[in-house]
C-alpha cells in the first residue's frame, strides 16, 4: 500500500484511449493509478528507489521502447507485487511468455473494463492474504502455517519457500497453487477447482492453459520430472497432485 494506505496501481498502453478509460474505471474503486504510454518511462518509474511503490501493476505487451515481456520480467526481479499481462493478440504464445516471465494473470484485447477491474481485485485479495501475518485467507479459513514435502518448505505466513533450504523465488500465483497442492494432502485437485482457488471466481474454460503454463513454470523451479515426478502429478483427464 501507498504511504497514505491508497491502493497504487501501475497502467502500462501506447494507447492512451485505453490508459485513460482503466484509469477511471480504477479510480472509481477508490485505488490511486499512475499510467504510462511507453516502456522505458515505465521501467525508469519502476526502478525509481526514491519514488514510492506499486501494489499491483497491468502492463500492455506491445510497448514502444522496452516492451511488456520485458518490463514484466524487471518487475518481478525486484517486486513481489502482482502483474496482469494485456495482449492484443488471443495467441497461446504471448500468454505463455507472460505467464513465464512471472505474470500472474492476462487479460485479452477487447477487454470489458469491468471484468479486468475483477482481475484487479482479485490479484490484490490474495497479495493482502499474504501481506497478513497469519490472517485468513480469501475463502475465511485460517491457512496452515508451515506445509512441507520432501525437502520443500511452504511459509504461508511469511510468504515463503524453500527447497533444500535453497530459497525458491515464486510469483503470489505460483506461490498459491502449491498451497493448494500441499494442503490437498495427495488429494487430486482438478484444473477447475485451482483456477477458483487462485482467481476466487467461477473457472471458465478460455482460463484453463494459464493453470497449465503455471505448473510447467513451478516445476521448472521445483526441478520435477514429468516423468517420474517428486512433487507435481499429472492426474489425467483429472487435475493434479502432490505426489505422496
Amino acid at each position: 500500500m501507498g504511504g497514505n494506505g491508497t491502493t497504487r496501481v501501475l497502467v502500462v498502453d501506447d494507447e492512451r484511449e485505453i490508459c485513460d478509460l482503466v484509469r477511471l474505471y480504477l479510480e472509481n474503486e477508490g485505488f490511486e493509478v499512475e499510467t504510462f504510454l511507453d516502456g522505458d518511462a515505465a521501467l525508469a518509474r519502476v526502478e525509481d528507489e526514491g519514488a514510492e511503490t506499486f501494489d499491483l501493476a497491468v502492463v500492455d505487451v506491445m510497448l514502444p521502447g522496452c516492451d511488456g515481456f520485458e518490463l514484466c520480467r524487471r518487475i518481478r526481479a525486484r517486486h513481489r507485487w502482482p502483474v496482469i499481462m494485456l495482449t492484443a493478440r488471443d495467441a497461446e504464445v504471448d500468454r505463455i511468455t507472460g505467464l513465464t516471465l512471472g505474470a500472474d494473470d492476462y487479460v485479452t484485447k477487447p477487454f470489458l473494463p469491468l471484468e479486468l477491474v475483477a482481475r484487479v481485485k482479485a490479484q490484490l485479495r490474495r497479495r493482502r492474504v499474504y501481506d497478513t501475518d497469519g490472517g485468513p485467507d480469501a475463502a475465511g479459513a485460517r491457512p496452515h502455517d508451515v506445509l512441507t514435502h520432501a525437502g520443500l518448505v511452504l511459509d504461508v505466513t511469511a510468504h515463503a519457500c524453500t527447497l533444500n533450504e535453497r530459497p525458491l523465488s515464486l510469483t503470489p500465483t505460483e506461490f498459491e497453487i502449491l498451497r493448494i497442492l500441499l494442503e490437498a494432502d495427495g488429494a487430486v485437485v482438478s484444473a477447475q477447482e485451482l483456477y477458483q482457488g487462485v482467481w476466487g471466481e467461477a473457472y471458465y474454460a478460455r482460463g484453463s492453459g494459464s493453470i497449465t503454463v503455471h505448473i510447467r513454470h513451478l516445476r521448472e523451479k521445483l526441478g520435477d520430472s514429468f516423468e517420474s515426478p517428486t512433487y507435481i502429478t499429472t492426474v489425467w483427464g483429472c487435475g493434479y497432485k502432490i505426489e505422496r
